[in-house]
């Protein structure tokens, strides 16, 4: 096979499906445990500006006609946000969501006979939280712990009064099920109380429209871009489709003062974050426990400790900069743990791809070994921006929050490259354009900015290297939880048809 073939192959086997949409060979089997982005920013929001939001999406590539049963997440997954606010790779306080589904088994009377419905709607209402329309409530707890996730002081917060859990809206199935879905889902942002914390927070989980903008079709196709580089057509930033413009994914948000995340006393304003997805260890099927009289049962048992089978903190790590070998592992290990996976960030294999495809154009791969420059922005953090005061090592998304937000309109979708330090890597925001600022850094743009390395050993660091999908803040809301009301499943649009 020949050469540039073969690196084509492994870069677009790399870059899997999006941020972080199926992006290991494992958790492709798993969807309902798939986290795909990991946000973490100051709120926007006109006067929620004190205040850091978290977002975890999970479940990818959501087509909004996908019922009958549609997207739930899964009953017997623990998902979690983890954050570090001492600089030591280890999660401080962590965030736990469990969900359950009820099934209400509503039933029509046919000839007489009682006959239980085949569908998670009945024909009435969608309008509130826990409507008479819906045959299925999914609800979550919410559960936060101090110190080690497994081992530290925990405890639940309190859901609604009566209530088993917090609500989560039903997918967006279509208009006439569901007429007004941006109203009846922003019934579902509740507030809560947080122990030790005076402020109210506000959590919301659904499915929202995907966030993450990615030229898939032609990165498959042996990188088949228009054009790398901006310099080399004036258009390339939007000159491609967003593979992802009709899909919808589940969110998790969570906004949380500011003073209640940082270290006690405050002095480090950063805190680094990433999320995980674990199942129970051991997981049989036996059709003997399938139906328990209410609609509940289950094909499986579960039993055993939780394994951890999905990791996100800084996006593209697992799909861009991790071996095929080792995705595995990557989603089943700690920041902690990271020092096995540094030769990953030193000698990056993506420039390299990068030079060898677009050699005619005159591309270069930057010549510093090691790679100092992508050990900051993915381990460390940046010196003077968002690196903690003392740091250990470890892939995670860090936010400096003594940096004040930027409001919408306003946002830089390249965040710090282009002067905006609210963005990513500060963070990251909805619409920062992450695909096109790491495919910037990986080739060289901090050596430009002396930052980690000198502008001579980035022969391209100046390229405006681009996928073609284009982002920015202007898809999304400038309220929580930011991103859009999800793509309804009807009716649908027969363009092109």
């Amino acid at each position: 096979m020949p050469a540039v073939l073969t690196v084509a192959l492994s870069l677009a086997a790399s870059m899997a499906v999006a941020s972080s949409h199926r992006e290991a060979p494992f958790i492709a089997g798993m969807p309902r445990a798939d986290a795909t982005d990991f946000y973490m920013f100051r709120s926007y929001e006109p006067g929620r500006e004190k205040f850091v939001t978290l977002v975890a999406n999970y479940l990818p590539l959501q087509d909004g006609y996908g019922g009958p049963n549609y997207f739930q997440l899964d009953q017997h997954a623990l998902y979690e946000i983890h954050l570090d606010n001492n600089g030591d790779a280890k999660e401080d306080i962590t965030f736990q969501f469990r969900f359950a589904n009820a099934n209400m088994n509503d039933a029509f009377v046919v000839g007489g006979k009682k006959v239980p419905i085949p569908l998670i709607i009945n024909g009435g209402a969608i309008d509130d939280v826990n409507p008479p329309g819906l045959n299925v409530r999914e609800t979550y707890t919410v559960t936060m712990v101090r110190g080690d996730r497994r081992t530290g002081t925990r405890e639940r917060i309190a859901a609604p009064r009566g209530a088993p859990g917090f609500d989560k809206p039903v997918d967006n199935i279509g208009n006439k099920a569901i007429p007004d879905y941006a109203g009846y889902a922003g019934r579902h942002v509740h507030d809560m109380m947080l122990p030790g914390c005076a402020v109210p927070a506000r959590v919301f989980v659904g499915q929202r429209k995907d966030s993450f903008a990615v030229n898939l079709g032609e990165t498959f196709d042996l990188v088949n871009y228009k054009s790398p580089a901006v310099e080399f057509d004036p258009n390339a930033e939007s000159s491609a489709r967003d593979d992802l413009a009709d899909k919808n994914v589940t969110m998790i948000a969570l906004e949380v003062a500011a003073s209640c995340l940082v270290a006690p006393g405050g002095a480090d304003p950063v805190i680094g974050g990433w999320t995980t997805a674990s199942v129970p260890q051991a997981r049989g099927n036996s059709p003997a426990s399938a139906g328990n009289g209410n609609g509940n049962g289950s094909v499986g048992r579960e039993g055993g400790g939780w394994t951890q089978v999905s990791r996100l903190g800084m996006p593209l790590v697992n799909e861009v900069v991790i071996g095929l070998k080792d995705k595995d592992r990557f989603n089943q290990s700690r920041p902690g743990d990271d020092t096995q996976f540094l030769t990953y960030v030193t000698n990056p294999t993506l420039p390299a791809l990068v030079e060898t495809l677009f050699a005619g154009a005159g591309v270069k791969a930057p010549t510093n070994f090691p790679r100092n420059d992508l050990v900051t922005v993915f381990l460390t953090g940046v010196p003077g921006l968002n690196q903690p005061a003392k740091v250990t090592p470890s892939e995670m998304l860090r936010l400096n929050t003594a940096i004040a937000p930027v409001p919408k309109g306003s946002q830089k979708r390249l965040g710090v490259i282009d002067g905006d330090n609210a963005g990513f890597p500060n963070g990251r925001r909805p619409g920062d354009d992450v695909v096109d600022i790491e495919l910037r850094v990986a080739m060289g743009k901090l050596c430009t900015l002396n930052l980690g390395c000198a502008p001579a050993s980035a022969p391209s660091g100046a390229i405006r290297f681009t996928d073609g999908a284009f982002l920015d803040d202007s898809p999304f809301t400038a309220a929580f939880p930011y991103l859009a009301t999800p793509i309804p499943g009807s009716p649908q649009s027969v363009a092109g048809r």
